[in-house]
C-alpha cells in the first residue's frame, strides 16, 4: 500500500501539545493536516510507529484519522518565532507525518465516554496490546470526540520494541502489562471475544503492505544494514506477535477484572 502524499502549502500554526510540538499545515490538496516533524526530538521511529500502527487501526476497522506523508519544504516555517520550533521545521524538509485535522473535535470527557460501546472499548484494548501502546491512559488517553465518535490519534508511542531489537521475538510473546492503564479498561468486555474477530483480520500480507507504506527516509538505522532488513524485521515481529497473542489477550483480560 502508498499513503496518500501532499505538499505542504501553508504553515499555519504549531499545536504546542506534547513533548514532539506538531504542527496545523494546509496542504496542496487543500486540507489542514496535523503535521509531525520528522526531526522532532523523538526522532523518524514516531513516525514510523505512527503508520503501522495507526494503519493495522484502519484494518481492524477501528477510527484512526486518515495519515499522509507531507512533503515539506523548511522555508514555510520561517514565520515562527520560538527558535526551537523554528529549528525542528527547518531540520524536517523532506516527507513527515500528516494526520488528517479535525476541526471542531473535543477532548476525551470521562463522564460522556461512559456511553462507550463495551465492545468497541474492548476492540481498542487489544489494538493497543497488539502494537504495545502505553500511551492511551486516563492521564493522556489520546482520544478524540468528533461527530459525537470517539477517533484514535497520536499512536507514535506503540511499538517500542524498535527502540532495542535485541530479542525481539521473544519479547514479540510477552504479555503486555502497561494494559492496565488503559483508559477504556474499565468499559471494555471480553478481550478474547475482540480477539476471535480481529485477529482474523491480520496476517504477514496485511503487514508486509503496511510496513511497505512507511517511507525509506525513515528507515536504515542501526542496528539495520538498509531499510530493507528493517522492514523485515517489523513484519517478522508483528508476525510472531500475531501468533503469541494469548499471552496478551489473558493479560488483558485479567486486568479488566479489577477494575
Amino acid at each position: 500500500m502508498e499513503l496518500r502524499r501532499v505538499a505542504a502549502t501553508r504553515y499555519v500554526t504549531p499545536l504546542r501539545e506534547g513533548g514532539s510540538v506538531p504542527a496545523l499545515v494546509e496542504a496542496d490538496d487543500d486540507g489542514l493536516y496535523v503535521l509531525k516533524f520528522h526531526a522532532a526530538a523523538q526522532g523518524a521511529k514516531t513516525l514510523v510507529a505512527e503508520v503501522i500502527a495507526g494503519e493495522i487501526g484502519r484494518r481492524l476497522g477501528l477510527p484512526v484519522p486518515e495519515l499522509v506523508i507531507v512533503e515539506l519544504d523548511p522555508v514555510l516555517g520561517r514565520s515562527e518565532p520560538d527558535p526551537e520550533i523554528a529549528a525542528t521545521v527547518l531540520a524536517s524538509g523532506g516527507p513527515n507525518l500528516g494526520m488528517d485535522f479535525l476541526p471542531g473535535a473535543l477532548g476525551f470527557d470521562p463522564v460522556a465516554a461512559r456511553g462507550i460501546d463495551p465492545g468497541f472499548a474492548a476492540r481498542v484494548v487489544w489494538f493497543d496490546a497488539f502494537v504495545t501502546n502505553v500511551d492511551r491512559t486516563v492521564r493522556n488517553p489520546n482520544i478524540l470526540y468528533w461527530h459525537r465518535e470517539p477517533w484514535l490519534i497520536d499512536n507514535g508511542a506503540a511499538l517500542y520494541v524498535h527502540h532495542d531489537w535485541k530479542d525481539y521475538a521473544a519479547r514479540a510473546a510477552s504479555p503486555f502489562p502497561a494494559i492496565k492503564q488503559h483508559v477504556l479498561l474499565d468499559r471494555a468486555s471480553s478481550v478474547a471475544d475482540a480477539d476471535a474477530d480481529l485477529a482474523a483480520k491480520l496476517d504477514r500480507a496485511v503487514f508486509e503492505d503496511i510496513v511497505a507504506a512507511v517511507p525509506g527516509e525513515w528507515l536504515g538505522g542501526p542496528p539495520f544494514d538498509d531499510e530493507g532488513a528493517e522492514r523485515a524485521a517489523y513484519v517478522e515481529y508483528l508476525c510472531l506477535r500475531l501468533a503469541a497473542r494469548a499471552a496478551f489477550v489473558e493479560e488483558a483480560d485479567r486486568a479488566r477484572l479489577l477494575v
